[in-house]
């Protein structure tokens, strides 16, 4: 009985036909024209703004000729070992003696380089063509280094000469030493293999680990020089370590692309 009343009530009394209607608070207001200006601003940038893009790849630091390795051409024993990691050779240097059926025999440097591995030692007994040590392809060791990065091939479309490259040296802190500065000198055009690598590094392993997602491309990278660096080299903080990194040293590097718009128009 209650609600019929109300119903009653609420039907003889007239319609409130001459009030405004309020579509919206002042508040509301403002905060619907603030959400129209962020969406116009975001709808801009989409069209006219550039994005940063970024390449990240492993490599190693060398010298631009990389390195081989030297094989005994003879089976044997080795009875002397006449040379050490680090020591430089010239071109037909001795740095085995091997004692086979026939006698005596020499295994010479094949150029000139600095051994940066013995892979046998005396007493060893080695087969023909085994490898007995890494040899980098250097005259002068002072040369300035260079970063060989190994790229998977579909990234390597998007790489340019001259883009800049930050390399990270695990061995100096880069919180300490800040990150080396390069600059992207040559893409290699066709993938390498691990063959190929191999016979660059001279390191088996290492070539494992840069084709183990594939057969990756070669990407040279030139090293900023600075006159008064104690390395000789631009690093990201002032100075840098206090001595250049040694070559055959591992890096990351962090290749700078060519910025890229959020929204790629396609034409028809």
């Amino acid at each position: 009985m209650q609600f019929r009343q109300k119903a009653l009530s609420k039907l003889q009394s007239p319609e409130e036909l001459d009030l405004p209607v309020r579509f919206a608070r002042p508040q509301g207001r403002l905060v619907l024209a603030v959400t129209l200006v962020v969406m116009a601003a975001a709808c801009c940038w989409a069209f006219t703004g550039t994005v940063p893009a970024t390449l990240d790849a492993t490599g190693v630091l060398t010298h631009p000729d990389g390195s081989y390795l030297l094989q005994s051409p003879y089976a044997g024993q080795v009875t002397a070992v006449l040379a050490h990691e680090g020591q430089q050779l010239a071109p037909g240097q001795p740095l085995l003696t091997v004692t086979t059926d026939r006698g005596e025999r020499t295994v010479r440097a094949v150029a000139a380089g600095r051994v940066t591995a013995l892979r046998t030692r005396i007493g060893s007994v080695v087969t023909t063509g085994a490898d007995v040590a890494t040899v980098e392809r250097v005259t002068n060791p002072a040369d300035p280094l260079v970063a060989v990065l190994y790229v998977p091939g579909p990234s390597g479309a998007a790489l340019t000469e001259g883009a800049a490259v930050d390399l990270t040296v695990p061995s100096l802190p880069a919180q300490q030493y800040g990150v080396l500065r390069g600059h992207v000198a040559q893409v290699g055009r066709t993938p390498s293999t691990p063959e190929q690598i191999t016979g660059f590094l001279g390191d088996a392993r290492l070539a494992g680990q840069f084709a183990r997602q594939g057969d990756p491309l070669a990407v040279v990278v030139r090293l900023e020089r600075s006159a008064t660096a104690p390395s000789g080299y631009r690093w990201s903080r002032a100075g840098g370590p206090p001595e250049a990194p040694q070559s055959t040293t591992p890096v990351t590097a962090t290749v700078h692309l060519a910025d890229r718009r959020p929204v790629d128009w396609l034409l028809p």
